[in-house]
């Protein structure tokens, strides 16, 4: 079921791509900068995207061993790096929208051979990092069905098929829904979780009784809600119409996929450079339909309301790492009704939505910390 897949793009669509930027028509700017990504901002994207090397992230893609495995009737792509270090404990990452596994790439070395990195080899993971469905070189579903859940499902096989019966679970946004799940579907085999995106909500009695910290946060997901939540209105109700342009146009493919990386990271906090490799990966693989479409899938699966969520409890040890840049914060009081058994809430001084690009060195110290629970003495 597993095989080997090293990538590698066909100088022919290479070609293309650079054929399509030469011809991009852009429109005037904008009248108010709250219209959208800003004409120069997309402009020194592109002009990043032109000389963007993609061979070179090639190189650095297949000097990790990359593998697909076909899963409950789907190609599934993932980095699969074992440590050196015997006790190693496995440990799955999961990334979400507008990202992708390269969100971890920075993460892989230090985790999985944490004494040439300057670690102890009792930190030590064996590293999976699977790329969601409809993203990067995963599959492409050809029938509804593939939300979180059924992702979450398809992870435990494919830890199975690894030879890892407990192993440890981390994500941030989508990424947290299939790890919350994960840990939900099979608290027998997930030893614990780490998340940076809490899925908890207030109750309506709580709006009554918040001190000043939880009415800034309820203030903030409030403007996410207002200002961010089109990107889930888009590609939740009409992913297919939405997807054309993603697929077609790579300027309107970097013009999506770069306001929001700018806007969920605390102060742009992700390079133009990392922007472009995400870019060229979504343009590439002709992924920009197949990742809007998980919107459609999700929004219509799962708890809705705090409710809903708090009736679906996890049991196994939890720990968070809170960035202040997150757009969708919560309180740990909201959490601890969802989540039983927290045993690290840790609020960083900076870092927003992508910490394994903006401050991977702080995600591997927590991820570390987060996981000594589960080693075996």
């Amino acid at each position: 079921m597993i095989t080997p897949f090293p990538i590698h793009v066909p100088d022919d669509d290479l070609a293309d791509l650079r054929a399509r930027l030469d011809r991009t028509r852009l429109p005037e700017a904008a009248t108010d900068e709250t219209q959208g990504i800003g004409l120069d901002r997309l402009r020194s994207l592109l002009d990043i995207l032109r000389g963007h090397d993609w061979r070179a992230l090639e190189r650095r893609w297949n000097a990790f061993p990359h593998y697909r495995a076909h899963l409950d009737g789907l190609d599934i792509a993932f980095w699969h790096v074992r440590s050196p270090e015997p006790g190693a404990l496995p440990l799955v990452l999961t990334h979400g929208w507008p990202g992708s596994v390269l969100e971890f790439e920075d993460l892989i070395g230090p985790l999985t051979d944490p004494v040439a990195h300057g670690g102890a080899a009792a930190d030590a993971f064996h590293v999976v990092v699977p790329a969601l469905p409809g993203f990067g070189f995963s599959g492409r579903p050809a029938e509804p069905g593939w939300h979180f859940g059924r992702t979450a499902q398809a992870w435990a096989a494919l830890m199975t098929e690894l030879g890892y019966p407990r192993f440890g679970a981390h994500g941030g946004d989508w990424g947290s829904h299939v790890t919350t799940e994960l840990a939900r579907i099979a608290p027998e085999r997930v030893v614990g979780l780490h998340s940076t995106m809490p899925l908890a909500a207030p109750l309506p009695d709580d709006l009554g009784t918040t001190d000043p910290a939880e009415r800034r946060i309820i203030a903030r997901r409030e403007v996410f809600t207002r200002g961010g939540i089109p990107h889930v209105m888009f590609q939740g109700a009409r992913p297919q119409t939405f997807g054309y342009s993603l697929t077609d146009s790579p300027a309107g493919l970097a013009a999506w996929l770069g306001e929001h990386l700018d806007a969920f990271a605390e102060n742009r906090g992700v390079r133009q450079e990392r922007q472009a490799d995400t870019i060229a990966l979504y343009w590439f693989t002709a992924t920009g339909a197949s990742s809007a479409r998980w919107y459609w899938e999700n929004v219509r699966f799962g708890p809705r309301s705090a409710e809903e969520m708090n009736a679906q409890p996890i049991t196994v040890p939890a720990a968070f790492t809170l960035f202040p840049g997150e757009p969708h914060p919560t309180a740990r009081r909201w959490a601890e009704r969802r989540y039983r058994d927290i045993i690290a809430w840790n609020e960083m001084d900076r870092g927003g939505h992508f910490p394994g690009w903006e401050h991977p060195d702080l995600l591997i110290s927590e991820l570390r910390t987060a996981f000594r629970h589960a080693r075996t003495p």
